[in-house]
Order: structure tokens, then sequence, then C-alpha cells
């Protein structure tokens, strides 16, 4: 999709559409929010063996004439994206042609047809999620044919996961769910036959190293891209480098991926384009008609495929056949791709070395792995992508940021979801099932590269976010079935557990209304955590009791003012309550009864600040502020530091589009139009101190406010950015950054996460394997950070956590910067059509998040360094305790304590806190389950937190009884000790061939430095 030549909801902060519609229960084949049981062939567990000749035992033989031949690997594909610039479901049926012609069921009746007709074609199918939704639509006799083309590997399924994930703005955890939801369905319908070999990831924009550490740890055994920066792309080919080990991990063995850019994007040859979309002429072989161009078509193609066999290294080529939604009228594509291979082979007789061929990119793997070359190596990413030297598609790294924030939150919901669905005994029924993949495959859908990277038209992002907030209305059913099944007892009714769903901009129906009312906190971590409980309320006083009977102190803060003055924020909440959950139980929940009183307010007297020095703090550290509002300093270990923050912005460039220097900033690409300017030159502030937190209220500007927090004990500084509507009235498109300065001594080097797992070291102006050109020198440093940027030299540490994926460097030695938003006039012309200008009732959209600053000096001393102390806020702050809030209005405090149950853990203890309890879900079988789990930490982050670690699964579910465990590759797709890659050889080591499971009988598990182990479990 885009140019190949140019190579909040009612989760969402403020989304740009209100969503009032009632869970709908469409049935099966009528939309994305439909579950997609596909259980024809259930495996009970053990995955099918091979029984027919698929995969690399039905490649076609290659010429016996050895080196001398150009075997050509021709790849008839279709590229479908789920949704772009029609939504999903308009792109499955085809409607509104005004905005694009694409019909992916009629890709798939015409396909199948075609490779009926004839046992030598074949073709790749890529994204589950249409396939599926076209297979629920199909008779018996047409599926048994389909079986029948997967089973002689002429239908190949390559990526398989639900949709063609970004590698930038995705969440390591949203990747893995949604590969092994896809790969799952493959699975139970097609057996071993359904699973993909190779990675398929031809139109990212930009690739990152986690995700292909992911597919080497799925068990592929390669991967197959079109984008990546055209000076890379240049000299890799005039190098013969474009294919290579992908050295993808620090930390992990076995993780090395074999990788090949392709050629001609992901298109056809010129001239060669045989689809009802293109205009290439197509064969015309009648002997006598005047319009023969059999020669000079066969000439042109020998001419550009010479041509390319210069650039590789192999004389293998994979030459695809295909583009965005290609094949609606396959009977076109293959009759002429069938002669185009019957002339070109011809030429044979005439001393032609060419050898074309219909094919797939596992074949292709295997012909290489039998070359037995030796290949280069890579071990950073593709980030950042620029087209051409004024396009760098950094700005999608931002952009949408709302819908950022609400994939995010759903991700979370989706954990917490499969974890109570899979607990509870009230949630086994198929209604349940239903629910819960219906969220499952929304999530997946909202990993598509044009759904989380903000690159849609505006009329598909309102599509996402109602997709995604039926998903989890659908979902919630669920959580609230399995809260009532653990909470009630005999005397007890059943509650109404409700998730508050603008928080972001405290707003809840719930405590707003409710005189008495009760918070469930349910933690998804596998071990005990805490949280600090904020909720809008509209009294002045409340007492807090846990099930206990303790009662706990709280704290009532003002709600800033910008916040409750947003025009839409339909809230008359100007308080919020305070409250510290301690102990909250692993795997489990606590509840607390929150009762209004009518007395004195409690609230912390709020002011604002004239001319006296401003400092907040706690124990551990403590922030300064200048005479102009500005954070100024920090204070750890009883010394100041330079640490200040500010609000600027870029000015977006407003071109034609028409050559590369008038290219406009837009949804794809950043392209500041010079330099940034401040939002402000002084801050109106306000300070708030109380027991648990401690806070500045500051106004930049009437767009731009923020709250910086201090809690008690906690060793980071919150900040709660509120940002919009972004003015326009001056014709200027803006996008907005907040920045850090330090005194560290960075020289030029930050690190920025990949997809939430290992660091990346980056250098500023600075390229691994070509030359930076520097053109742009803002947009060209950005960089993707999903979780952490980090700036440290040998004294002090600066690390960022973020609450959702955004663009993020540093563009001088101490100094970082994350871009929070963005609100531009023009469209990129990179396909998307229209101005990346979201509005909401009529306004500006506006974003609020939040950002986690940890500062410390760097010691070797300490009890935990201040790396682990990142990775554990990250896996908190990304997965905190859920909030489910209840009316209490029928009973008092005593009543609910002694009639419901109101703590409960799955666990029989706390797992290590350097150890995540990554995935718990209900799997294909009554009491079985899936099971993840993951050392947080990298080789040599902490002395003691990143030594491997054992646990043992039976003590860690001592109140189950456990029958069997059995490990699987990382997408659950294949028992571990199945697995075996193909033997790529670098110099001089190859990849790992076989994959091992360990696994004593007392089910304990090690866990290595930033490893991922997958278990079935069945268990009562």
């Amino acid at each position: 999709m885009k140019w190949w030549t140019a190579t909040v909801g009612a989760f969402a902060v403020l989304a740009t559409v209100t969503i009032t519609a009632a869970l709908a229960r469409p049935g099966r084949g009528s939309g994305f929010v439909v579950d997609s049981r596909h259980h024809e062939h259930h495996w009970k567990h053990n995955l099918a063996r091979k029984e027919a000749k698929c995969g690399y035992e039905s490649c076609p033989v290659l010429s016996p004439n050895g080196d001398d031949v150009l075997n050509v690997h021709m790849v008839p594909h279709s590229h479908d994206d789920v949704g772009w610039l029609k939504t999903a479901d308009q792109y499955y049926y085809g409607s509104k042609t005004n905005y694009q012609r694409a019909g992916v069921q009629y890709i798939l009746d015409s396909v199948i047809q075609e490779l009926l007709k004839d046992p030598a074609r074949r073709f790749i199918q890529v994204e589950s999620a249409f396939f599926f939704m076209w297979w629920d639509e199909q008779t018996e006799e047409l599926k048994e044919q389909v079986r029948g083309l997967v089973q002689e590997g002429r239908l190949e399924f390559v990526g398989g996961a639900w949709s063609m994930n970004d590698e930038a703005a995705v969440h390591y955890q949203s990747v893995i769910d949604q590969f092994t939801w896809g790969l799952r369905l493959l699975n139970d319908t097609f057996g071993e036959c359904g699973r993909p070999r190779a990675g398929w990831q031809i139109d990212p924009f930009g690739h990152s190293r986690e995700q292909a550490s992911l597919f080497a740890q799925m068990g592929y055994d390669g991967l197959f891209f079109a984008r990546l920066d055209w000076n890379d792309k240049v000299k890799r080919l005039a190098e013969k480098k474009a294919e290579m080990i992908w050295k993808s991990s620090a930390n992990l063995e076995g993780s090395d991926l074999f990788t090949s850019v392709l050629y001609n994007h992901y298109s056809a040859p010129p001239g060669f384009c045989f689809d009802v979309l293109c205009s290439d002429d197509p064969f015309v072989d009648g002997v006598d008609s005047v319009e023969n161009n059999v020669k000079e078509k066969v000439d042109l193609f020998l001419t550009w495929v010479n041509n390319m066999a210069t650039k590789y290294r192999s004389n293998n080529l994979i030459l695809t056949f295909g583009d965005d939604f290609n094949y609606m009228d396959a009977r076109m594509n293959y009759k002429n791709m069938d002669k185009l291979i019957k002339y070109v082979n011809a030429r044979q007789a005439q001393g032609s070395k060419v050898n074309l061929f219909y094919s797939t990119p596992t074949c292709y793997l295997k012909a290489l792995e039998e070359a037995k070359l030796t290949w280069p190596t890579k071990s950073d990413d593709f980030f950042p992508y620029a087209s051409d030297p004024h396009s760098y598609w950094t700005g999608y790294f931002t952009s949408r940021p709302t819908s950022k924030y609400f994939e995010r939150l759903g991700n979370h919901f989706l954990q917490v979801c499969k974890q109570l669905t899979a607990l509870s005994p009230a949630t086994q029924g198929e209604a349940d099932q239903e629910h819960l993949n219906i969220l499952r495959e929304a999530l997946g859908v909202m990993q598509h590269h044009d759904a989380i990277t903000g690159t849609e038209k505006q009329h598909v992002a309102d599509d996402y976010h109602r997709m995604l907030h039926t998903a989890i209305e659908a979902c919630g059913a669920n959580t609230n079935a399995a809260l009532n099944s653990f909470t009630m007892t005999k005397e007890s009714a059943k509650l109404r557990f409700e998730s508050c769903r603008m928080l972001n901009i405290s707003r809840c129906d719930v405590s707003e209304s409710k005189e008495n009312f009760v918070v469930t906190l349910y933690n998804p971590l596998g071990h005990a955590s805490y949280e600090y409980v904020r909720l809008p309320v509209n009294g002045n006083s409340y007492v807090v009791k846990d099930h206990e009977g303790m009662e706990l102190p709280v704290q009532m803060i003002s709600i800033p003012e910008p916040v409750t003055d947003i025009q839409y924020r339909f809230s008359a909440a100007t308080q919020e309550l305070v409250f510290l959950a301690n102990e909250i139980p692993p795997l489990g929940y606590r509840s607390y009864y929150v009762s209004e009183q009518y007395e004195s307010p409690q609230f912390d007297q709020q002011e604002e600040v004239d001319d006296q020095p401003i400092t907040i703090g706690n124990a551990h550290l403590s922030l300064s502020f200048d005479d102009n509002g500005f954070l100024a300093a920090i204070t750890v270990a009883g010394k100041q530091h330079r640490l200040q923050q500010d609000f600027m912005f870029y000015e977006g460039a407003y071109g034609n589009n028409e050559v590369f220097e008038n290219r406009s900033s837009g949804a794809y690409i950043f392209r500041p139009n010079g330099t940034e300017r401040h939002a402000a030159k002084a801050v109106r502030l306000s300070v708030i101190k109380g027991d648990h937190v401690q806070e500045v209220h500051q106004v930049f500007n009437e767009w731009i406010s923020q709250v910086i927090r201090v809690f008690a004990d906690e060793q980071h500084v919150e900040f709660e950015w509120l940002v919009g509507p972004i003015p326009i009235e001056d014709g200027k498109g803006k996008e907005v950054i907040t920045r850090f300065y330090t005194d560290i001594q960075s020289d030029g080097v930050f690190w920025t996460d990949s997809n939430g797992r290992e660091m990346i070291k980056r250098v500023r102006d600075h390229r691994e394997t070509f030359d930076f050109d520097g053109v742009e020198p803002v947009a060209g440093n950005y960089y993707p950070v999903t979780a952490k940027i980090a700036l440290q030299d040998d004294n002090l540490r600066l690390a960022v956590l973020n609450d959702r994926a955004q663009g993020g460097t540093s563009m001088q030695d101490g100094v970082l910067e994350l871009m929070v938003h963005r609100r531009l006039l023009r469209d990129d012309a990179f396909g998307v059509g229209e101005a990346l200008n979201e509005t909401a009732y009529g306004l500006g959209l506006v974003a609020r998040g939040k950002h986690y600053l940890l500062f410390d000096t760097v010691k070797e001393s300490k009890m935990v360094s201040v790396q682990a102390r990142e990775r554990f806020l990250q896996n908190h702050v990304l997965t905190p305790a859920w909030k489910f809030l209840s009316d209490a209005s029928d009973f008092d405090f005593e009543s609910w304590q002694s009639s419901f149950n109101n703590a409960f853990s799955a666990l029989s203890g706390s797992l290590p806190l350097n150890v995540n309890l990554l995935t718990f879900e209900p799997w294909k079988q009554p009491h079985s389950y899936l099971i993840r789990f993951e050392h947080l930490l990298e080789k040599d982050e902490d002395p003691l937190y990143s030594l491997p670690v054992t646990i043992d699964i039976a003590q860690l579910f001592g109140s189950f009884k456990i029958a069997n465990a059995k490990e699987t590759t990382l997408a659950a797709n294949q028992w571990l000790e199945d697995a075996t890659r193909l033997k790529f050889t670098a110099d001089p080591v190859p990849i790992t061939e076989k994959f091992e499971s360990k696994l004593s009988e007392g089910l304990k598990i090690t866990l290595k430095p930033m490893e991922i182990r997958t278990f079935v479990i069945e268990m009562q």
C-alpha cells in the first residue's frame, strides 16, 4: 500500500467520536467484531503431524544445471490492508469504491478457482483476519478443496498473524497475542500444513529488531520485507547485502533470523502487472496478430531479472507478482503469468539461463539454505525509514495519540479478561469464549500497520475505535460474571463490576454519582502489587475501608482547571479522591468500600504561587521550580542536579509534494519547517501537598498544561500532560514536544526500547550500516519509543517511560524529547489523502497522557540498579491493577464485609520481581491454559536481577492440580521439541537449528535474561 514509487472511542482520551452503540451481537461473517471459531479440526493440544506434501516437501524441483541457471521464484500475492482508506469490512466486501477499488472476498473467491485449474499455480495468503472472514462463508465442499490446496503447498500461509502488524508503535505483548490467535486458527483448521514458515512484513514503515526476535522465537525460518531507508537499500544492493542474517537479540541464543529485502518493493516488475487494477499490456501471443508482443515482453523481463541478479548473492531470485488488493479477477493474472513462464523458459533453447516458475517465500528460503552460501550480518534495526531525502516516516510514531493510548488500554483489558475468563467456572461457556475472541480479534486488527500507526483515513480511525469499544464491552460481560463468581457467597447479591472508561480525563459515573461504592482492584501481574487509586468525586469527604475493616488514609485533590474546562468532558466533579491500595494479590483482586461523609472538607488547599521558591518531593527526591514556573532541578541522594522541562512545538512543513524538497509534514512524515518554538515564556502554577502525593499544576498557555507529581515513597516523577486543541488559526500545523534538559554528558548517545523489550543504542547523526546524509537533521534522528527512552554517562542516568507509543530523540547532549501530539493541515502525499487534522465535537482533538521519569546516580553499590527499577516500573505502569467500580447503595460496610469475598488470588505465592506472567489464558480444551513467563531484564542490567531465575510452576499454582505441562514455541502453534529451523551460515556461526525444552519433573523452569517461555498446561 502507499505509493511504491515513493519508496477516543469511549476509552481513548477524548476520541474523535462518541461511542453510544450498545454491544452488537452480529452473526457469523457479518463483520470484524464477530468471533471466528473455525474448530472443525480440534487437535487436543498435540499439534498435527504432517500428512501431505506441504511446506518444504512441496517445493518445485530446481533446474539440475546447478549454478549456471538463474532460478526465478515467482510469488503471486495480494497485499490486503485490514483498514486504511476503507474500513476492514469495506475492504472485505468491496464497498465504498469511491475510496478505493478493493474487495478481499472476490480475491479469495477468484484465486481459489484459478489454483484448482492448474496444479502448477501457487498463491500466498497473509492476513488471517480476512482469510477466516472468507472461510466462514464457504460451503463444506469448497472448504475441502481449499484444504487440499493447503496440503499440496499451493495455497501457502506466510506471516499468518491476524494482521500484518506495524513494528514501531506496537508493544511486544500485543504482537505475540495477535500472532498466537491467527496461528492458532490456522493450526486448528489446517494442521501442520497451515503453519507459516516465513515472516512477510512487506509494508510496515521500518522494521524493529524485536519483531525479528519474535519471529525467531516463534520458529520462523526467515523474514521478507520491502521498506528500508533508500540510502541503505542502494548500498545493500550495490554490495550484495540485501539478504542477511539478522542478529535480533543481544541476549537470546538462537535468535538469528535470515532476512531478505525485496528488490522491487512488493510489486511485479515494471510492465508485468497483469491485474485488473493495472494498465500494463497483457501478453498478445496470437501468431498472426499485429499486436503480438511476446519477444518484446520476454526481452524486457530477461533484462530486468538479469540486472536484478547482479544485486544478490545466490542464483535464486524471489520476484513478487501482486500489489495492494490485486487478484480480484485472478484469471487475468494467472493467464498472463502462465504465458510469461512459458515464453521465458522457451528462451532456454536459445541459450537463456533463466528458469521461471511459481513458488513461495518458503521454497525460496529452502533453495537459499541448500545453496550453502555465507551471508552478511546485521545487529541493529531498520529505523528510521526514509523513502527519499526529505521523507522520514517518523511522524507516525506519534500520529493519533489518543488511538495509540486506546490500543494500549485495550491490550491491558484483554489480559485481565483472558485471566478472569480462564479462572472462573462462570465463564466457560461458548458465549464467554466468543466475547473473549471478539476482543482478541479487535486488538489483532489494531496492530495493523495502518491502525495503531494513525496513518488511516479519519472514518477508518473512527471505525477502529468503534470496533475496540464494542469488543471491550463484550469482554466486560466476562469480567463481570467472573468477579461475581468469586465475590458472591450464599448471602450476597450480585454486584455490577464496571470499568471507569474516562478516568484519564477524571470522569467516572459510579464514583461521581454514588454515596457508597466498592472499588475492586484486579492485579494481572504474577506478584503482589500496589496502586495509588485516583477517582473523581462530587463530595468533599470520604472514608475508605479495606475488607478487614481497616480505614485507609485518603487525600482529596482539586482536579486541574484545564481538565475541568474541557468543553466535552461532561462531568461536574472537581475533586479527586486518592488512597493507597497495598498488597493487591497476584493474579487476584482486593476490594475497598468507599463512603461519602458529610463532614468538613478533606481536600488540601491549592494555592497560586508568586515569588516564593517552590519545591515538592519525598524522602527519595525533590523537585525545584524557577521563578518563571518551569521545573529547574532535581535532588537525589542529597545532591542537586539540573533537570529542566519545557513544552515546544515544531511547525510542520507545508508544501505541494510535487518534488522531494516540497514534502509536507503529514500522518506518515515528520518534517519540521525550521527550529522549534517555546510554548510559553512563563508558566502559571499552583501547588498541592498532602500525605499521599505532592503536585505542581502548570499552565503553559491556553492549550498546554501539565501536572507534575511525586508520590510518597516513590522513586520516580509523574508528568501528566494535557495538549490541545492545537491552534491552527495562523494557518500552520504544529507538532508538540516535551523536552527534558540535564547535565548528563551523553556524547551524542541515547537509548530507545524495541517494542517494549531490549534497549537499542542510538547515536545522533549516525547509522550503523550506511552514511547518514543529515538533509533532515531532526526527523532523521527520531526513533520509535514504545516504552522508554534514556540517557546515561558514568555518573547519572535519565529515563522517561511513556504510556503509549511516541517518537523521540536527543538532539543535544543531555537532552531528551518526546513528541506528544500533532495537528497538520496538509497531506504528505503517501496515499491517505487527508491532512492529520483530528477534531472532536467540532474542536481540535485534546490528548492527555503520562510520562514517568527516573533520574539517579549510577552506582554498582545500589541494592537495585537504576535499570532494574526502570524495568519494574515499566511493568507496573503498563499493567497496573484494573479498577472495577460497583454501586454499593443497597448495603452498608458491615453487610458488604460479611456478605462478599473481597480478596482473592489464583496463585499460592508471588513471582520474583524480574519474572513476569506475560500470558494466562484459556486454551483449546477445558481446564487447559496457555501460560507464558518472561525474564524482564537484559544481561548485565543488574548484578542480581539479571541472573537466570528458576521458578516452580507446581508451587506457584499450588491451589491447582497440574496434570500436564508441555512447552511450545513462542506463538504456541508447535511443540518446542518438534521445532527445527533452516540453518543459514553467517561468519562464522550458523543459526541455531533445534529448540530445546528443559522442564524437570518437578515443573521447575529456568529463565535466562529476556527469555520468554510458553507452555500449555492442563490443570484443575
